[in-house]
């Protein structure tokens, strides 16, 4: 038991100092997204409340939470491990970490980990904050869980390997501007994509996101746009697919070992 607890000692050690380095400027990294979240809902729901009608007796306000709380999940779960690696290769001291006896699975664990944590903490944060406009029901506890972990898990992963791939910041800045954020905004956090026409109902089920914030909400209401089941084998395909390519890329120093 002592060898196993020395050998992840440096797992905890790094993802510590992840977790810290997010925490250190909360207002930043928490305070922030929770803000835009409750412009988007406070604006949203003013213009939209009386004219849209998604569910039946669901108020559109309480419709739009459950996606603004993935929505903010999934970039700062992305945020915070893609952030890391490029700040880390930017200014040279990735290599303090590479010469550490961490092997490759030990370092996606305590990044994925600690992004996991920003992601899912400021999920929970804007589900509080949400409660004071509008009471929101919890109808399959075990869904909104699955989906929160899996979710962030799946965008901490994402932004491992794009941290390892980008070398600048600016490119860093065109993969969330040109990817992430299309993927989230296109995912059915403002509207069913039931109200879309037959083409872009068919497109929107090619993306990924879309099947996160569908199981995701259907933990809240009991209703969804797909079968929860779906959502859920799709999100760990893609999760799986991806941590698959994450760890080969670990594994063979792409972009890291120069």
């Amino acid at each position: 038991m002592r060898l196993i607890n020395q050998k992840w000692r440096g797992t905890y050690t790094l993802f510590k100092k992840e977790v810290l380095r997010f925490w250190r400027v909360a207002f930043q990294t928490v305070a922030s997204p929770v803000l835009t979240a409750l412009l988007y809902l406070l604006i949203f729901s003013h213009v939209l409340a009386s004219h849209v009608q998604v569910y039946e007796n669901v108020a559109y306000t309480a419709f739009l939470i459950p996606g603004l709380i993935m929505m903010s999940l999934l970039q700062n779960a992305f945020a915070n491990s893609s952030s890391s690696l490029i700040q880390s290769k930017v200014m040279g001291n990735i290599v303090f970490i590479l010469l550490t006896p961490l092997s490759y699975l030990q370092f996606y664990i305590a990044l994925l980990a600690a992004a996991m944590i920003r992601g899912l903490f400021v999920g929970f944060v804007i589900y509080l904050v949400a409660l004071f406009f509008v009471d929101l029901p919890i109808v399959h506890i075990g869904w909104i869980l699955t989906f929160a972990v899996l979710g962030s898990a799946l965008l901490g992963t994402f932004g491992i390997i794009a941290g390892i791939w980008a070398d600048k910041f600016d490119q860093m800045a065109a993969f969330q501007n040109f990817v992430i954020m299309p993927l989230t905004f296109l995912s059915g956090v403002f509207y069913s994509i039931h109200s879309l026409p037959p083409f872009w109902q068919v497109v929107s089920k090619f993306n990924p996101f879309f099947y996160m914030i569908d199981g995701f909400r259907f933990g809240f209401f009991g209703k969804g746009d797909v079968s929860p089941w779906l959502s859920l084998m799709v999100v760990i395909g893609f999760l799986l697919g991806l941590a698959w390519v994450c760890l080969k890329m670990l594994k063979s120093g792409y972009k890291l070992r120069g």
